[in-house]
């Protein structure tokens, strides 16, 4: 009986080809975008879940009361590990210090390149279980040892072990390899860190470290820990609150340091704080195309279902035969479900094609590393629960409704199927048409709040300017000649040095007193330090005063605030900041201008609140400008011969501010496109099944057009007569998405200081396109059907 239910249901297929193809490859289109959804969300939720320790492992951070603001910071002391292990050791069974993952020159024979690394304590080894591929977990106990991992080391020696081979650090420290580790997967946090250094060979390279009068004053590391197996999370978060507190005199204790530990499990889906309070992160991405694929699916599904109902009358025979022959309704139901199954498990085969197909660009679309998992059971195991479920709920209506026909009406001839069995299709289509406008009108919204923060002034020019990160201070050293050699062969306007590029705050501070401050009030200003050129290299511009020159010695004593800054202080005006003073540690700074706010950190929000001053110590940044009277690629060039030959032992490496700026926008803008390639799939799905319902009236109505024609309708008469209904659908759609989709993008941009209006036009364009689609889509067969020779449609009456 189930292999005639499937013959049954393959000869359908065959006989009704247009209607098999829509079904079969609209079902796959919906199955592709949940499987490919799906797979972007595994990618998501198993960020970092491939280290043994995982559900252990927490970063320990701070939460500090800033200007008045409670803010959640990554960075720590040097010595925050050691204390914690002191006082809390039983808690734990790691507790390790680190710097920041940066960039070093690492140097092997002629091989030269820029890698970023860590410097870490010996046990990190262990804490984040490394696959050691040659040598041991115990690589960093030596202070002058190496850890690569494996593409590192590939590109450094190749196919030759490169065990005990000595590399240089920044031209200036020789380390022994120790060891080589598999790579940390694409989708860990920490995936950048292509090599381990020893944190003691960090200590001895930055000696000033030891030397600090007060090391608990200033947050330049990072703190990693693994509770012991006991341990529970929170409550030892709890316990380590007050670790920083309690060793800051009276003056640092008004920043009210709470150390916490942030749980590995957290540091990707739930990795924004406002206030002191997690506020979520990534997770709401998740949930979001969580919802997107569940909705797209159900758009193919109802094609099946719309289809399937639509052609109802014209397998009502079928229905009263085997009816009368003594089917009961139980058995008609299993012969439409397994033709649902095997429209589905088509559409499986064929979805995993096209997901093989799009793979490549989706990957690149949504910055990640996905494959098919080919050998994971659960897989396989979960699309086949996927198909089946698919094919119940695809063929759920279509069942019910067909076996409910009654056999005697059927043969009888008398059976209609009354002019409220569309209805349903009808509720159905706008369903299908809701979702895909308020997907539409959500991905204008998204691309017009990135336009809008695009758009906003920046406070300098970045056209032409580059930022060359040093490892070295030999370009400080020679700045003058560099700069007169640079400009003399007319590659640059100007050149200058910074201690953070324009596109990143690299240093923040307290201690800051100015006339009027409330004596409790603890601040923090990322401050930066710069030489002269600065200004003139970057464009920056002056709202009062005047910027730094060479001219006046008392320069080293001054300060050019941002107009944040002079708002901040309580000036009335940025002229009424001009000559006061502001004290910094104690030492007297007079402010000798103010300039616009310029956008460092995230373009959504309002400009920090940020002080400039002349730099004693050597750039770690140079910011040239390179001339527009020349060829961008010549003036390159010429940069890197000076740089080269005054600075040989790094290699010439820079990066364009407008580039730099623009990755500010990368998460957004991802969003964005991957919401409008869901979009256009919704809409390519929703119109496919228009598609063929279109063709299923204008084939129903076939001997009406031919009376109407005969009796003098025009063509533009019968595209009026079969397009009215499906415009009346859409419009329906329209009116109930437009409020769904405003109140869900108004909320998403409530996160945003500055975000963009929600107008009026986006509901107008996104109606119109939605019509103009309609009316293509409907057009095709309203037309054909229109032309039709009415001769051929009544010489059967």
């Amino acid at each position: 009986m189930i292999k005639n239910y499937f013959k049954v249901a393959l000869r359908n297929l065959v006989k009704n080809k247009v209607y098999s193809f829509i079904n079969i490859f609209g079902l796959a289109t919906g199955m592709s975008v949940a499987m490919l959804i799906g797979l972007w969300m595994y990618d998501e939720i198993s960020f970092d879940k491939h280290y043994e320790n995982y559900d252990r492992i927490a970063q320990v951070m701070q939460h500090n009361l800033y200007n008045g603001k409670k803010e959640t910071q990554m960075s720590n002391p040097a010595v925050m590990a050691e204390e914690i292990r002191n006082t809390y050791g039983s808690d734990f069974t790691y507790v390790l210090q680190s710097s920041w993952n940066s960039s070093h020159i690492l140097t092997a024979g002629e091989k030269k390149f820029t890698k970023n690394g860590s410097y870490f304590e010996p046990k990190v080894t262990e804490m984040l279980s490394l696959k050691m591929l040659k040598g041991t977990r115990d690589g960093l106990k030596e202070p002058y040892s190496i850890l690569l991992s494996e593409s590192v080391a590939k590109a450094y020696f190749g196919d030759t072990d490169p065990m005990n081979k000595v590399m240089r650090i920044d031209n200036k420290t020789d380390v022994k390899v120790t060891g080589v580790y598999e790579d940390i997967p694409y989708n860990s946090t920490l995936k950048n860190v292509s090599y381990l250094m020893p944190w003691e060979l960090y200590l001895i390279t930055n000696d000033w470290v030891k030397k600090m009068e007060n090391p608990w004053g200033s947050n330049f590391t990072q703190t990693f820990a693994q509770i012991a197996p006991n341990a529970d999370m929170n409550k030892v978060s709890a316990k380590i609150k007050n670790v920083k507190l309690n060793k800051l005199n009276k003056e640092e204790a008004r920043y009210k340091p709470e150390v916490f530990l942030h749980p590995m499990a957290n540091w990707h889906l739930h990795g924004e704080f406002k206030n002191g309070i997690n506020t979520g992160g990534r997770i709401e991405f998740v949930w979001l195309f969580g919802i997107i694929g569940v909705f797209v699916l159900l758009l193919a599904c109802i094609n099946f279902m719309n289809l399937s109902t639509a052609r109802s009358e014209k397998r009502a025979k079928e229905v009263g035969i085997r009816k009368a022959i003594g089917s009961v309704r139980g058995q008609l139901i299993s012969q439409f479900f397994s033709e649902s199954l095997l429209v589905v498990s088509l559409a499986f085969v064929l979805s995993i094609g096209l997901v093989l197909l799009i793979l490549p660009f989706f990957n690149e679309l949504a910055d990640k590393k996905m494959s098919i998992l080919w050998t994971n059971p659960y897989f396989w195991l979960l699309g086949v629960v996927f198909s089946i479920l698919t094919g119940l709920i695809a063929g759920s209506y279509p069942a019910l409704y067909l076996s409910s026909f009654q056999p005697v009406k059927v043969l009888k001839g008398t059976f209609r199927v009354g002019r409220f069995a569309s209805i349903p299709r009808k509720v159905l289509v706008v369903v299908q048409f809701t979702v895909s406008v308020t997907l539409i009108i959500g991905t204008i919204v998204v691309f017009r709040q990135v336009q809008f923060a695009k758009s906003r002034p920046v406070g300098y020019t970045r056209d032409g300017l580059i930022n060359i990160e040093m490892q070295t201070t030999d370009i400080h050293k020679h700045f003058d000649v560099v700069r007169y050699e640079l400009q003399k062969s007319g590659a640059i306007v100007d050149i200058a040095e910074s201690g953070s590029p324009l596109t990143e705050h690299w240093n923040s501070n307290g201690g800051f007193d100015w006339k009027g401050k409330d004596p409790n009030l603890a601040v923090d200003f990322p401050n930066n330090p710069v030489s002269h050129e600065y200004g003139k290299t970057i464009g920056w511009q002056f709202v009062a005063g005047r910027d730094f020159s060479r001219q006046y010695t008392s320069d080293s004593l001054a300060f050019v605030l941002n107009e944040a800054a002079a708002k901040y202080m309580g000036f009335k005006n940025p002229m009424a900041a001009i000559d006061e003073t502001v004290k910094w540690n104690g030492k007297a700074y007079k402010v000798i201008g103010v300039i616009k706010n310029m956008i460092v950190q995230s373009p959504y929000e309002p400009s920090r609140a940020s002080l400039f001053h002349l730099g004693q110590d050597e750039g770690n940044v140079v910011i040239i400008k390179l001339s527009p009277d020349r060829p961008a690629s010549e003036s390159l060039s010429k940069v890197e011969e000076v740089f080269r030959k005054y600075n040989p032992a790094q290699p010439f490496e820079y990066k364009f501010v407008d580039e730099d700026y623009a990755k500010k926008f990368g998460n957004e803008e991802r969003v964005g496109k991957l919401a409008t390639f869901f979009a256009i799939l919704a809409i390519f799905i929703s119109c496919l099944g228009l598609f063929g319902l279109a063709s299923f009236v204008a084939e129903q109505r076939t001997k009406e057009i031919g009376v109407r024609k005969v009796l003098g309708a025009t063509i533009t008469n019968i595209w009026t007569l079969l397009s009215k209904d499906f415009v009346v659908l859409v419009l329906v759609s329209f009116c109930i998405a437009s409020p769904v989709a405003y109140f869900f993008m108004s909320s998403w941009t409530q996160k945003y200081t500055y975000r963009t209006d929600i107008s009026w036009w986006i509901f107008a364009v996104t109606g119109l396109g939605a019509l103009i689609v309609t009316l293509l889509t409907v057009s095709f067969q309203a037309i054909k059907a229109a032309v039709m020779n009415p001769v051929k449609s009544l010489k059967t009456e």
